[in-house]
């Protein structure tokens, strides 16, 4: 069963919700297996201002990140590193609304000429679970917002520090438990599987989208990397 393969939580925390042109400024990689736990943060100089909206979301000032922060070019190059090695051996990474994470990920591999995720696994960024669009495939028609503290209330996970990369990494760690002890055949199901059934809810979710929003077509698309 894939639920018994080691995880790789992984979140950021970034200056806005421009996949394509905003920047990293922190990252957390929380590694489960076998009941052991590696916790991994970094925190990144992006090299340009973080704007106050974002600054006020997960409390990384520009002052901070150029005091604290390491170059983004060594914290990118480590964070690519340690996902595509762990993805590499058949091992999932785990995101919240992973099309996000990822596809910002690549964007700012590429921006500072490094290889990208897919350039390190020769291909396609595989496995990744995405408790976000598991959550929409097994319960579609729930109403409610699923942000990931909306599903931590839903699935009764107690709460940690919201975006903080490491707090969203171990809540979105949590809820998955949750929903594959509520849904086990999810657990039950190859990877392939669960994948795919990923990647019909996000693409049922976004032509829900261009349907009722104006102007929609036009936005990014594609999950785990958007394009």
């Amino acid at each position: 069963m894939w639920t018994t393969l080691p995880r790789a939580g992984f979140d950021t925390e970034t200056t806005g919700i421009d996949v394509f042109n905003d920047r990293l400024v922190t990252a957390a990689i929380v590694i489960q297996e076998g009941g052991r736990e590696e916790r991994y943060t970094w925190l990144a100089d992006p090299g340009v201002p973080i704007p106050e909206a974002a600054a006020a979301v997960h409390g990384i000032t520009t002052e901070r990140a150029r005091a604290e922060g390491r170059p983004a070019v060594e914290v990118l190059a480590e964070v690519a590193d340690m996902l595509a090695r762990h993805m590499a051996g058949g091992n999932p990474v785990v995101a919240y609304n992973a099309s996000y994470d990822i596809t910002l990920l690549e964007s700012e591999l590429a921006r500072h000429g490094l290889p990208t995720l897919a350039d390190r696994l020769g291909g396609e960024v595989y496995p990744v679970i995405d408790p976000y669009f598991l959550d929409r495939h097994v319960d579609r028609y729930r109403k409610g917002k699923r942000r990931l503290e909306n599903l931590a209330a839903h699935y009764g996970v107690a709460p940690e520090t919201f975006h903080d990369a490491e707090g969203d990494v171990l809540m979105t760690l949590r809820v998955l438990d949750r929903i594959l002890e509520k849904y086990p055949a999810m657990a039950e199901a190859p990877i392939d599987v669960v994948i795919n059934d990923q990647r019909k809810a996000y693409n049922e979710f976004m032509d829900f989208i261009t349907r009722n929003k104006p102007n929609a077509s036009s936005e990014p698309r594609g999950w785990p990397i958007a394009r």
